[in-house]
């Protein structure tokens, strides 16, 4: 039986692959993945896939696979899902992309049942257009590149649902073929379910998306929902990840989640700049305090801290460093970058939360002369 085919919906609102653990890529991309080609024929996913930290066994994850066991669960469990992946492409004269993939069909039962289940193409100028669907075993979905006859040329990004973790099997451009667009800056980012794009409606609203856009970067989630408490091995998994840019912005999860007294955060956040930075000495890294919590301002923890005192440790421990010469390091304090009308729930940003932050940090890392914005 062929897979259901999903046409289009409402609109709405490898670089060097190689070098990012891809082994092949690079062939891979001038034979399936590129202007060799056929008509309308099915190409290889991987050239064209952005946002991927680590594959496990060709599924991307955002945990190292080989290190999984020093991780807490919960960052664990967190890392299977795909957020953050996608693909983007560029083309002379296809009208339409198809995409077949794989997903978890949820059963009666589970708790991401109702979640949409939508994918997405966005061009330079916002989104193109959507598709919702029903996770299946496998499918393929149709977009069209634009209004009219075209030319659409691009660059494209495609982003698939991240929930049931679907695993895109390949790519096609209907009327032509696709080519892998160019490559960009690598900016990783790690962080807790803030920077995993929580209370965002789409996955192209987290403010890591955000940014990216606004940069002209490939950016790599790694945000962990309920996780991202300075883990040490996150650290030293970070250092051993390629990256040309580097974000960190965790710290809202030490209050509650695993409660910090705030000497013990700011031995935490020098441990972990230190481990980061013996994989990456001298690449620019930014570090994002938390945003506003107003629960946690001024309420002390299990251990007496408050969220203000924890933010301020964590900004301490960085501006220590700076002082002690890492020149490739700044600051972003967090508590002024939101109001309380960003908030979705009193601690997630909403879609115009999400923008406002993404912004916010894409300014700070220009202003801080990082990367090549």
């Amino acid at each position: 039986m062929s897979a259901p085919v999903h046409d289009e919906g409402r609109p709405g609102p490898w670089q060097d692959a190689e070098r990012y653990g891809v082994p092949g890529a690079r062939q891979k991309a001038r034979q399936g993945g590129g202007r060799g080609a056929g008509q309308d024929a099915w190409q290889d996913p991987q050239p064209f896939l952005r946002g991927v930290a680590w594959l496990d066994k060709g599924r991307p994850v955002r945990a190292d696979p080989a290190d999984t066991m020093r991780l807490p669960w919960d960052t664990g469990e967190r890392a299977t899902l795909p957020i953050g992946v996608r693909l983007e492409f560029t083309t002379e004269t296809a009208r339409a992309v198809e995409i077949r993939y794989r997903a978890t069909v949820p059963g009666p039962t589970d708790a991401l049942r109702d979640l949409a289940h939508g994918f997405a193409l966005w061009d330079r100028h916002g989104v193109v257009g959507e598709v919702f669907t029903e996770p299946a075993a496998e499918a393929v979905v149709r977009i069209g590149l634009g209004a009219g006859d075209g030319p659409f040329h691009g660059p494209f990004t495609l982003h698939p649902p991240e929930n049931q973790s679907p695993l895109v099997l390949g790519l096609r451009g209907i009327g032509g073929p696709l080519s892998p667009a160019p490559p960009a800056p690598r900016w990783v980012v790690h962080g807790d379910s803030i920077t995993e794009g929580w209370w965002s409606t789409r996955p192209a609203h987290g403010w890591p998306a955000v940014a990216g856009r606004a940069l002209g970067w490939d950016t790599v989630n790694l945000g962990y929902a309920g996780a991202a408490r300075g883990e040490l091995a996150t650290a030293e998994q970070l250092a051993g990840l390629p990256a040309d840019i580097l974000t960190l912005a965790f710290g809202t999860n030490c209050w509650s989640r695993v409660p910090f007294s705030a000497p013990l955060l700011y031995e935490t956040t020098r441990a972990f700049l230190e481990l980061v930075r013996q994989g990456h000495p001298r690449t620019p890294l930014l570090l994002v305090s938390p945003v506003l919590r107003p629960d946690a301002e001024r309420t002390p923890n299990k251990l007496g801290a408050t969220l203000g005192a924890l933010r301020d440790a964590m900004e301490r421990a960085a501006r220590d460093r700076i002082a002690a010469g890492d020149d490739r390091l700044a600051v972003l304090p967090g508590r002024e970058l939101l109001g309380p009308e960003h908030l979705a729930d009193g601690l997630h940003p909403n879609d115009s939360g999400h923008q406002v932050l993404g912004l916010a940090v894409a300014t700070a890392l220009r202003r801080a002369g990082f990367g090549a914005g």
